[in-house]
């Protein structure tokens, strides 16, 4: 389910809330171009749903008929394991499945559920490697395991080198978030500093069987960089130039040496692609146009790119995936990514009325805050600053969820049971 807060009609009036379930939307407003954005992310995020990804992974290609233990991290995992469950049934003996905090739910009685820290890891995290290492180093001999991984792992599962602390952690892991590094360059510091990334969960497998299935949230669909490869041997990237001297400082006292890391059969069972498809596939009203460039950068940049070829493109609805980058100030706002780049992307529109622009993340979740994006307008920078707000500051401070809360633009989806990156979805129409 997911709602759009405090919605607009297209004439700029507030209207009640909109929920959707599934596909279903009252038949009043199906037809207007903030709803038709709805329907479409919608459809892209049924789509790559970790529960119907699984099922439909094993149906196609059955896993060996040994008795199977699983091990299923990150955002989608709950997801994930109940699709697992429904198509195993009692081949699988037991599991331990780690999320988010408020990313849990019913998993079947056999399954032991963790939740932990994210974007942040906690003390959650550290209980959920020692869990992982165990799971992992105890699987009996004649077992198989499956691992079922989706992003988000990297924060909620952690081992770390001795003398190494969780306030280490957490203080490197709030540098990364605001660096504007890329994401290899971001797994290859916390790979260097861990004890289960980079291939060394597989590498505690010895010679014992395992099979893994991805939700990738990464560019190119790497599983060496999902969840920084706990089961993969990490690309040769380099560390950054130019770190600040206490991460330099822990990077000297503790980094790890990476093993040799058998290999070991993986999947990719739902992907970026394949939600943006889906979109396309169910847009009936319009002509689609799939921008292969990747959303990737800084986010204010991005929306700048995206709204000049917008400009120039014809009508229709037009489709990008990806992740950018926001580097942020001292004391940031609210928001992530999406609502930074939807805010954006509503300053380089305002007064249009052909255009509308839905960015949100496919886990349901952007930055610090509980929204997943946001769907802009040409009206949207009236009507926050009809609040009182400004939104080039609001922009400057990272603050986009306050100015988007007030023009009632922000997406709240809850946990959708996947991780694909994010979607920017524009619909453009003639006038």
């Amino acid at each position: 389910m997911f709602r759009i807060l405090d919605t607009f009609d297209d004439s700029g009036k507030k209207s009640d809330t909109v929920s959707l379930q599934g596909r279903i939307l009252e038949e009043k407003t199906v037809k207007t171009p903030r709803n038709s954005l709805l329907r479409l992310f919608d459809a892209a995020l049924c789509s790559v749903r970790g529960d119907a990804a699984v099922r439909r992974a094993l149906a196609e290609t059955p896993v060996d008929g040994a008795p199977l233990r699983l091990l299923a991290m990150g955002k989608a995992a709950v997801s994930m394991a109940r699709g697992a469950a429904d198509v195993l049934e009692d081949r699988l003996r037991d599991g331990l499945v780690i999320t988010r905090h408020g990313y849990g739910g019913s998993v079947p009685s056999r399954l032991r559920l963790l939740e932990a820290g994210h974007p942040v890891p906690d003390a959650g995290s550290l209980g959920a490697g020692e869990a992982a290492l165990s799971a992992v180093a105890g699987l009996p001999e004649g077992w198989l395991l499956l691992a079922l991984i989706s992003g988000g792992a990297s924060a909620l599962v952690e081992v770390l080198p001795q003398g190494m602390t969780l306030e280490d952690l957490q203080r490197l892991n709030r540098w990364l978030l605001g660096s504007g590094l890329s994401i290899h360059q971001v797994n290859r510091i916390r790979q260097t500093l861990s004890l289960i990334k980079g291939g060394r969960l597989a590498a505690r497998l010895g010679s014992r069987p395992a099979e893994v299935l991805l939700i990738s949230d990464v560019p190119g669909d790497d599983p060496a960089l999902i969840a920084s490869g706990p089961f993969h041997a990490p690309p040769a990237t380099p560390l950054p130039a130019a770190l600040p001297a206490w991460i330099e400082a822990l990077l000297a006292r503790h980094a790890q040496p990476f093993p040799e890391v058998p290999a070991i059969s993986h999947r990719i069972v739902a992907s970026n692609r394949l939600a943006r498809e889906a979109a396309a596939q169910a847009c009936r009203d319009f002509p689609v146009f799939q921008h292969e460039a990747p959303l990737q950068g800084e986010a204010e940049s991005m929306a700048r790119r995206i709204v000049a070829e917008l400009a120039q493109a014809p009508a229709g609805l037009h489709l990008w995936g990806g992740e950018t980058t926001v580097t942020l100030p001292p004391h940031p706002g609210r928001g992530g990514r999406n609502q930074h780049l939807a805010l954006a992307a509503a300053l380089a529109i305002a007064g249009r009325r052909d255009l509308w622009l839905l960015a949100a993340g496919t886990d349901g979740s952007d930055g610090n805050s509980d929204a997943a994006g946001a769907l802009v307008d040409g009206e949207t920078v009236r009507r926050g600053e009809a609040e009182g707000l400004s939104a080039r500051d609001c922009l400057r401070r990272a603050d986009a969820g306050a100015f988007l809360a007030a023009s009632g633009d922000l997406i709240d989806t809850g946990p959708t049971g996947t991780n694909v990156m994010d979607l920017v979805l524009a619909l453009k129409i003639p006038v």
